[in-house]
C-alpha cells in the first residue's frame, strides 16, 4: 500500500489564510452582538430605576430625592433607601460596560479615568458603609434644594422639575449614563476633547460619553427608557428653560468642524 499524502505547506498556508479571513469577518459581528447585549442589560437596569423613582415620587407629592442643606442639589445618594445604596451587592448601580469604580475603597485614585470606569465615593459614613459607586447620574434639576435658590450654573430652582407626568416628559431625562453621580448640563456646555478620558469641567461633557457606539441610555420623566445619540443630549429638556435649539444643535447652527474630532462621525440633531 502506498503511503498517504499529507498537506503541503502551500495548502496549510491557504487554510490558515481562510481561517484568518473568516475571523476578521466574524469578530466585528461578535463584538457588535456583545455590545448590543450590554446595551440591553443597561436599559433593563434603567427600567428598574424608573420603578424605584416612580414609587418614591408617588409617595412624596411627586418630588424626587432631597438634597443636602445649603447646596445646589448635591448628594442625592445619601437619601436613597438603604436597599439601593450598596454598590457592592446591588448591580443596579452599574452599566455592564462600566463596572470598575474610579476610586477604590481606600480612596486611591485609579490609574485611568475613562468612559468605561464607574465613579466612586468612599469618604462618608453618612453614605453606605462602603461608600457608593456607579455608572449613572441623576439630572440635578430634578432635585429640590432645601435652602439654595439656584442650581449649579445659576439656573433658578423654579426651573427645576418637581414631578413626572409634565408635558413633554418623554424628553426630560432624570437618570443617564455619566461619569458623575449628579449633573447640571447647560446648552453652552462643550463636549470633552478626548473620547476615552472624557472627564470635563462641563456637566454635559460628563454624560456625552461613547459607551455604546455613539449612544448612551437614559431614563425619562414619563418612565420610559431609550438610547440617546450623543449629540442628541443637547436637544433634551434638562430643565424648564433649557434651550433645546442651542449652539450645539442643528437648529442653533452648529457645523461639523465645531465638534471634537471623535464626535464628528455621529448623527446630528
Amino acid at each position: 500500500m502506498s503511503k498517504g499524502k499529507g498537506f503541503t505547506l502551500i495548502e496549510l498556508l491557504v487554510v490558515i489564510a481562510i481561517i484568518a479571513l473568516l475571523m476578521s469577518i466574524l469578530m466585528p459581528a461578535l463584538r457588535r452582538v456583545k455590545e448590543q447585549a450590554k446595551m440591553l442589560k443597561c436599559m433593563g437596569t434603567l427600567k428598574q430605576w424608573n420603578i424605584i423613582a416612580a414609587v418614591y415620587t408617588g409617595d412624596n407629592d411627586g418630588k424626587f430625592w432631597d438634597s443636602a442643606p445649603g447646596t445646589p442639589g448635591y448628594w442625592w445618594v445619601r437619601y436613597l433607601d438603604e436597599r439601593h445604596k450598596s454598590w457592592k451587592t446591588n448591580q443596579l448601580w452599574f452599566c455592564p460596560s462600566a463596572t470598575k469604580p474610579i476610586i477604590d475603597e481606600n480612596g486611591i485614585q485609579a490609574p485611568t479615568f475613562n468612559i468605561f470606569n464607574a465613579w466612586g465615593i468612599f469618604t462618608g459614613s453618612d453614605l453606605s458603609p462602603d461608600g457608593v459607586a456607579g455608572s449613572y447620574s441623576i439630572n440635578g434639576y430634578c432635585l429640590i434644594p432645601r435652602s439654595a435658590t439656584t442650581y449649579e450654573g445659576g439656573v433658578s430652582v423654579e426651573n427645576g422639575w418637581k414631578t413626572s407626568g409634565a408635558r413633554g416628559a418623554n424628553n426630560v431625562p432624570w437618570f443617564v449614563e455619566a461619569l458623575r453621580f449628579d449633573l447640571w448640563p447647560l446648552p453652552t456646555h462643550a463636549p470633552a476633547d478626548n473620547e476615552f478620558a472624557a472627564w470635563s469641567g462641563n456637566n454635559m461633557g460628563r454624560c456625552a460619553i461613547n459607551r455604546h457606539q455613539g449612544f448612551l441610555n437614559a431614563a425619562f420623566m414619563d418612565w420610559s427608557v431609550r438610547k440617546v445619540g450623543l449629540k442628541e443630549l443637547w436637544t433634551l429638556k434638562w430643565h424648564k428653560q433649557f434651550d433645546t435649539a442651542g449652539p450645539y444643535t442643528q437648529a442653533g447652527g452648529i457645523q461639523a468642524d465645531d465638534w471634537p474630532q471623535w464626535m464628528r462621525r455621529f448623527k446630528d440633531y
